[in-house]
């Protein structure tokens, strides 16, 4: 279902990249846009995940990491039922994260170093949970498409304003609006499809991890930090805003029209609810993960971030 999902993700994202282009070229605008969109599906289809981790200078993590992302990581992989993802981090002190990835088999989990640093090892546990969710739901797939798509929506229309042909069919009003319009539109995109599936991943993510007030906790210290840090990889890609389990671009207010995530306050209450049902791992899941079994920091527990 997943993968019916994606395509017609895709199918709607070409239409309106094709839409645009029939606007700025008339006819052969729309042919050219078309075969440019044509061409964007199978490259983002297989190439999307790592532009977007290549955006956000993300490294990979090797197995037997001194913080223990990589084991922390596979270990509640194992609980969900999922193939080990690839690990990276991000270097920003704003705390956050996101998962990319075409299918599970070619996922990646990637973490800041602020939420590493942020964070307790149960938080920690939480957000990757929440993380490997996405993966689970296959919504990895759907959220770097629609972030790719829409960045060349935004570019493409402001195009618009420097082709004559343009101007003359629309007029400057005309070209002015499909300027915001457009882009207005591929956000409206990412946003239906990023609020509905953050509760989703919430509640599978606590199951995967076993306690839902580690996630709860740690969406409040996110979102504490994200209001307050600026992500400048994530300001100069804004359209891949949803993917990231808190907004990253909080600390500008961009999020107040469209919000690419519900509130904060409303999942943390919905976990606190699960909490208070006594819902921990569901029949589909593994054993809970207890605190006892999430890796500790190797090394020097001094200097480690939850020393």
């Amino acid at each position: 279902m997943g993968y019916v999902k994606t395509a017609m993700l895709m199918a709607s994202m070409t239409a309106l990249f094709t839409g645009v282009g029939y606007l700025i070229g008339g006819a052969a605008g729309a042919v050219v846009a078309l075969v440019v969109a044509a061409g964007m599906n199978v490259f983002t289809w297989w190439n999307s995940d790592r532009m977007v981790l290549r955006m956000h200078n993300a490294q990979p993590v090797t197995r037997g990491d001194r913080l223990g992302l990589h084991t922390m990581t596979a270990e509640l992989a194992r609980n969900a039922g999922l193939p080990e993802p690839k690990v990276y981090l991000i270097d920003t002190p704003q705390p956050n994260a996101f998962a990319t990835g075409r299918n599970p088999v070619n996922a990646a989990v990637a973490v800041t170093s602020g939420l590493v640093r942020s964070l307790t090892r149960e938080e920690l546990a939480g957000v990757i949970a929440h993380e490997l969710a996405h993966i689970r739901n296959h919504d990895t797939a759907i959220m770097t498409v629609t972030a790719t798509f829409a960045g060349a929506i935004s570019m493409l229309a402001n195009f618009a304003f420097f082709f004559g042909g343009a101007r003359e069919r629309m007029g400057l009003f005309g070209t002015l609006a499909m300027m915001f319009l457009a882009p207005m539109a591929a956000a409206l995109v990412q946003m239906a499809i990023s609020r509905t599936r953050e509760y989703a991943a919430d509640k599978a993510g606590a199951e995967i991890c076993g306690e839902p007030l580690w996630l709860a906790s740690a969406l409040e210290k996110i979102a504490t930090g994200a209001a307050r840090i600026d992500n400048d990889a994530a300001e100069r890609n804004p359209a891949t805003a949803h993917m990231f389990i808190i907004n990253p671009l909080h600390a500008h207010k961009r999020d107040r029209l469209f919000a690419t995530h519900p509130a904060t306050e409303n999942r943390v209450a919905a976990l606190r609810t699960m909490t208070l049902q006594g819902t921990q791992a569901s029949p589909a899941s593994r054993t809970p993960v207890s605190a006892s079994r999430i890796p500790k920091v190797r090394g020097d527990r001094k200097t480690g971030p939850w020393s």
